[in-house]
């Protein structure tokens, strides 16, 4: 059963950047399960998922990337923290592998999608946009974090986005370095403390006069 507009409307407004999470609670296996599917459906341009979501659980991890992460407490105080990768590039390999399962998910042989293949290849490949092709990923990976943090206030679950760290240090203390993914954004994701200030405070957002115009 879908929700109502009233209950949608209740969750954006009640959801906030997470300054100070509560390092006591934890998010239960059944809706961090419901979160991690949420990640898995994202939706993506050509369905092409240029991404891998990593969960980092060891505390003793997270210890190591809190000072790379301008020392936020939210990096440890979190119940998850999740390091959003983009693929380095977008070649013949990977439009591949996407035409295989699709093929295989719906039941199709490869050639029947032959023309979706070319549009990957004259677009992302060998077109105009493959010149910045780690900027186009990278939005697709911010489509990703945005479905997350949506999920979550649905489920009264707390998320602070996180662009304030070193990628490069990240990438170094998660092994990144020469595999095919690099750290693009960081979001922790748990339930607020008491003694979060900014929980109480008006959310500040311009009248939807000024941002929604209609043509």
């Amino acid at each position: 059963m879908p929700i109502t507009p009233a209950q949608l409307d209740g969750a954006m407004a009640w959801r906030y950047a997470t300054k100070v999470f509560d390092a006591s609670r934890r998010i239960d296996a059944a809706t961090w399960s419901a979160l991690e599917n949420a990640l898995v459906q994202s939706p993506s341009s050509y369905g092409l998922q240029p991404w891998k979501f990593l969960v980092i659980r060891d505390p003793a991890l997270r210890e190591q990337l809190r000072p790379e992460s301008w020392n936020q407490s939210q990096i440890t105080d979190a119940s998850h923290l999740v390091v959003f990768l983009v693929q380095r590039q977008i070649g013949p390999a990977e439009a591949d592998r996407l035409i295989t399962t699709m093929a295989q998910t719906r039941g199709l042989d490869p050639a029947d999608l032959a023309t979706y293949r070319q549009m990957i290849d004259v677009d992302l490949i060998n077109g105009p946009r493959s010149q910045q092709i780690e900027r186009w990923a990278s939005n697709q990976v911010y489509i990703a974090l945005g479905t997350l943090m949506t999920a979550a206030a649905l489920l009264e679950v707390d998320t602070c986005a996180i662009e304030g760290f070193d990628p490069a240090a990240y990438d170094r203390i998660l092994g990144l370095d020469n595999t095919p993914y690099r750290s693009c954004v960081v979001c922790a994701v748990g339930y607020r403390s008491d003694s979060d200030k900014y929980a109480s405070l008006a959310k500040v957002r311009y009248p939807a006069s000024e941002l929604i115009e209609v043509r």
